[in-house]
């Protein structure tokens, strides 16, 4: 029997005012991009927003559905648009942000786990890392080098080889 450990890091900056003018910017997109959010069961808007390889940039955000669970989440909706728009172009940064209907917005939230899936399968077909930009509307932010990152042990097209 072997012991291991998976760990990793990431930076936390204590607001927005600490991050690159590009991060910020970023950031401050996704921040309003979660007003385009069709969310009105669950009343939690999100928003993400990436900048891609080729340097444009793409939005999307959270698009719930009567028939719930059938919505789709903000970092799936902006991944479809980029494949849709862009193919085969890489995403270097998401931003992703949200708030809710009078909840307080102070802290990062992550991806859920089908996200996380989807944007470890987007790294690996574009063989190239997202660095994750994790924030609400105001408070402490995550910086996380690789959104694989946040799924380790993943499940891979390589186990249906």
């Amino acid at each position: 029997m072997y012991d291991k450990k998976i760990e990793f890091s990431y930076q936390e900056f204590n607001s927005i005012d600490e991050l690159s003018k590009e991060d910020a910017w970023l950031l401050n997109e996704a921040r309003d991009v979660t007003q385009q959010a069709y969310a009105p069961y669950s009343k939690f808007y999100v928003g993400a927003v990436a900048k891609l390889a080729n340097g444009e940039i793409v939005a999307g955000s959270n698009q719930e559905n009567a028939s719930f669970p059938a919505g789709l989440c903000a970092e799936r909706v902006l991944l479809a648009s980029v494949s849709s728009i862009y193919p085969k172009i890489a995403i270097d940064t998401i931003a992703i942000s949200y708030q809710g209907n009078g909840s307080v917005s102070n802290h990062p939230i992550s991806p859920c786990g089908v996200c996380r899936q989807s944007m470890q399968e987007f790294e690996q077909r574009t063989n190239h890392p997202i660095r994750l930009i994790l924030g609400g509307m105001e408070g402490k932010i995550f910086i996380i080098p690789k959104s694989s990152m946040l799924l380790p042990l993943a499940f891979t097209s390589g186990e249906l080889l």
